[in-house]
């Protein structure tokens, strides 16, 4: 094992959250692998004696200089990469949660290249992953519930 992502010897717990925030949500832009330079829902690896919750709000706080409340949990998906020898290189199972903004200006951070505020309509045409799109949509629904 090369490291606590890299070929693990079990699948690594993630933890995400999509902020809303004035009709947009907060994306960020990878600087590490194994999404470099791709957007996504900010987020990271949970900590050792770390709840899901703490986790989420270290993480966004981190990577976006953003303090959130993190409410619901959106989706649970996992993301299992294979070498080119068929071997694991990379299994994460990630929770994402429902985030509202307690403060703070966007700004990128730890391994973040860039921050964007995307609103709803723009989601589609913005570089994401099928996954992520689903669960910015669905964080827009709660969003429009929480109103």
């Amino acid at each position: 094992m090369t490291g606590a992502r890299e070929y693990p010897e079990r699948p690594v717990v993630g933890v995400g959250g999509v902020v809303i925030s004035n009709g947009r949500a907060l994306l960020v832009r990878r600087g590490n692998a194994p999404s470099k330079g791709e957007w996504s829902i900010p987020g990271g690896l949970l900590e050792p004696g770390e709840t899901l919750v703490e986790g989420v709000r270290r993480e966004l706080l981190e990577e976006t200089g953003v303090p959130v409340n993190a409410h619901d949990v959106i989706d649970v998906f996992e993301k299992i990469t294979l070498d080119a020898e068929g071997k694991t290189l990379y299994h994460f199972v990630v929770l994402d949660y429902y985030c509202e903004s307690a403060g703070g200006e966007a700004r990128a951070g730890s391994d973040v290249t860039e921050v964007a505020w995307v609103a709803e309509a723009d989601v589609d045409s913005h570089s994401l992953t099928a996954a992520a799109k689903q669960v910015i949509h669905k964080a827009f629904q709660i969003a429009r519930t929480r109103t």
